[in-house]
């Protein structure tokens, strides 16, 4: 496993996260740090350290996270979904709660918005009655 760059400018971002989930992150992090501790793995400073990490301070592979998603589906009685489908839940959640598409855009790393658009446009509302409202508005106010 390796870092490297992303695809492209776009994908290079912060992503904010509710203070909950922070609270959360931080929690784990700090227990397979001090699970390390205790296993004679050695203190480590905390910026070496991934949020999800092998006790080696390690990235997982790939394929274990997948494995371990497929498993956590399976033990709870879900229907099998990719990993990467959170990522579309993810869009779909924002949509739903209102966000504006260039938010939505910007946050997931698409280098325009056009291509969140082409992806998840269907699943945007599409009222004629609020385009006749709107119109209506704009010409009355003449």
């Amino acid at each position: 496993m390796r870092v490297k760059p992303t695809k492209t400018k776009s994908g290079c971002r912060s992503v904010g996260l509710p203070p909950a989930t922070v609270e959360v992150l931080r929690a784990h992090k700090v227990a397979t740090m001090e699970r390390r501790l205790v296993l004679g793995q050695g203190k480590m400073n905390e910026d070496d350290v991934p949020v999800f990490s092998t006790l080696e301070a390690t990235f997982y592979v790939p394929n274990s996270i997948t494995r371990t998603w497929a498993r956590a589906l399976e033990s709870r009685g879900l229907p099998h979904v990719s990993f990467h489908a959170l990522r579309h839940s993810h869009v779909s959640a924002l949509i739903r709660g209102g966000v504006d598409i260039l938010s939505i855009s910007r946050r997931i790393g698409h280098a325009k918005p056009s291509l969140t658009l082409d992806r998840y446009g269907h699943l945007l509302p599409c009222s004629d009655a609020a385009c006749v409202a709107a119109i209506g508005r704009v010409l009355s106010s003449r």
